[in-house]
């Protein structure tokens, strides 16, 4: 049995994403980049990708990443049946990336991530940004940029829903009384 409750709903989220973009804006600022481009991972980070995207004001299209081939886990988790292609209208070779994804737990998803990107070619730097981050890092691999980190416990999961009106749900496994 599964208990699920809605933690955030759309015009929340998207004033958290108006945050974060303020705080990308510094962090670019600081490091001299002044024409990234913005990549999203499929599905969820792509949702979140094109809020920043838009915030940013960025002249190239937004990429997004399908990195279901990527994943190290994919005989245990199984391959997403409805894989879609990566979608890169511009030059990486050298160029400041800014990777988005919507929740980060154990880094697996960012590292595929990269290995594509790195397919395209040898970006200058990757700016990573997510929406949640919370625990279960399996990997050494940490946000730039991270909305909320929520305190969940070992049992929950949080999802984002949209891509419109977005929404994030917790979920939680119940064991049957009696068991």
């Amino acid at each position: 049995m599964t208990e699920l409750r809605t933690f955030m709903q759309h015009d929340a989220i998207v004033d958290l994403i108006g945050g974060m973009c303020h705080v990308i804006k510094k962090r670019l600022h600081e490091r001299h980049i002044h024409d990234p481009a913005v990549i999203g991972i499929h599905t969820g980070g792509g949702w979140i990708a094109g809020h920043v995207h838009a915030n940013l004001g960025c002249k190239d299209p937004l990429g997004l990443l399908d990195i279901s081939f990527y994943r190290d886990d994919f005989t245990r988790i199984g391959v997403n049946p409805q894989v879609r292609p990566s979608r890169i209208e511009f030059e990486v070779e050298g160029r400041d990336i800014v990777l988005v994804d919507d929740v980060i737990q154990s880094g697996r998803t960012i590292r595929a991530a990269m290995n594509e990107i790195f397919d395209f070619g040898r970006p200058a730097s990757i700016t990573l940004v997510c929406l949640i981050e919370r625990g279960g890092r399996q990997l050494p691999i940490q946000p730039d940029v991270a909305g909320l980190r929520p305190p969940l416990r070992t049992d929950e999961h949080i999802r984002l829903n949209g891509p419109e009106p977005l929404s994030l749900e917790i979920s939680r496994s119940r064991q049957p009384r009696g068991t």
